[in-house]
């Protein structure tokens, strides 16, 4: 007779009773057994004893000492001991450096915060943790270059004279809201890429620090980890994937135009479209150009001027500025900037400084 197929392991790492009935239950209803610590030596012998396809683990087992960050011990004797093991971090006393130094440097699935928790979104990062290949650290989690140009639907020929396709491009999905997360996974996936799913501005940072993406689609209006009274995680999502080089777009459900008018100025948005009257097929098309390697030859027939304002345009700088820069007229700085779109084949800044950031022709911001 053959034998029943072994039941997955969860592993949960809490020292409070009420949180640990409450991650338990979530992983227990998703068909998953439930072993109970509540400290970092009862961890470390769950952790010896057998393996585990998901961890749970709270930064702080030292009760009120909210220094304590022993969760950070539990994570590295998983990564050395139970590599098949995707971990998430629970706390409710995370910082920036905290979630980035668990996610980039000891492989973390993800970082969350005790006082946004939610059910449906936990149970959902549980089933993408069990779904996803076992966690790689630092280099080894960087895509794999692709020959040709890299452009989702494109086909490269092979010695054999066959077309295959191309592998997907890496993106970073940042959304609270799990249904717009999942559509939003399924339109890039469609679009030829590999989305990288994130709830919070602290995972969506480790993450952008970690892995090389070419895209970032995200929520202007996140469940805020920082600063509740005065939420900008979407903004410093948008700072962080220009000082990375990688076009973003925004999906919102509350527009202002001050504030759109606010991402395309100051941090050179690729493209904003809103919730209330999304459009699916339009959705792939931006996703799509937004990958869309910039053209060499176009990028060769720009001038020297061209260039130089280009590469001032990069650096954020306003028309009037540019033309201080280069001691020439503002109208004489249009003029140029109408030439290089043109050439490009971009309509904003934003597009023109994607294509010329991705051919190497200026510099990613520092």
């Amino acid at each position: 007779m053959n034998s029943p197929h072994p039941v997955e392991r969860a592993l949960v790492v809490e020292d409070d009773a009420s949180w640990q009935q409450i991650l338990a239950e979530v992983c227990g209803d998703l068909g998953l057994a439930v072993d109970l610590a509540e400290s970092l030596e009862g961890a470390a012998s769950l952790i010896r004893a057998t393996p585990h396809r998901v961890a749970v683990l709270d930064l702080s087992l030292g009760g009120p000492d909210h220094r304590n960050q022993d969760g950070l011990l539990v994570l590295e004797a998983i990564r050395r001991q139970d590599p098949g093991c995707a971990s998430l971090i629970l706390t409710g006393f995370a910082t920036v450096e905290v979630a980035v130094r668990a996610i980039q440097a000891q492989g973390a699935f993800t970082c969350l915060q005790k006082e946004s928790f939610r059910r449906a979104e936990f149970r959902s990062l549980i089933r993408a943790a069990l779904a996803a290949a076992p966690p790689v650290l630092e280099k080894d989690n960087l895509p794999a270059s692709q020959p040709g140009t890299g452009l989702p639907g494109e086909s490269t020929s092979s010695a054999g004279g066959e077309k295959p396709t191309p592998a997907p491009l890496p993106a970073l999905v940042v959304e609270d809201d799990a249904g717009w997360r999942s559509l939003i996974c399924e339109l890039l996936r469609e679009a030829g890429y590999q989305p990288s799913e994130s709830v919070s501005y602290v995972d969506a940072l480790g993450r952008l620090r970690s892995a090389d993406f070419r895209l970032v689609v995200a929520d202007l209006s996140l469940a805020s980890s920082l600063s509740p009274e005065s939420n900008q995680d979407g903004y410093r999502i948008l700072a962080q994937a220009r000082k990375a080089g990688v076009p973003a777009i925004i999906v919102s459900g509350y527009a202002d135009p001050a504030d759109i008018e606010r991402a395309y100025a100051e941090y050179q948005l690729f493209a904003c479209l809103e919730k209330q009257g999304f459009n699916r097929r339009a959705f792939i098309e931006t996703a799509q150009r937004a990958g869309r390697p910039a053209r060499c030859a176009e990028l060769g027939s720009l001038t020297g001027r061209e260039i130089e304002v280009l590469a001032l345009l990069a650096r954020g700088f306003k028309n009037k500025e540019i033309a201080a820069a280069l001691y020439i007229t503002p109208n004489t700085v249009k003029r140029h900037l109408k030439s290089l779109f043109s050439k490009l084949g971009v309509n904003t800044r934003s597009s023109a400084v994607a294509e010329a950031a991705r051919a190497g022709l200026v510099k990613k911001n520092p």
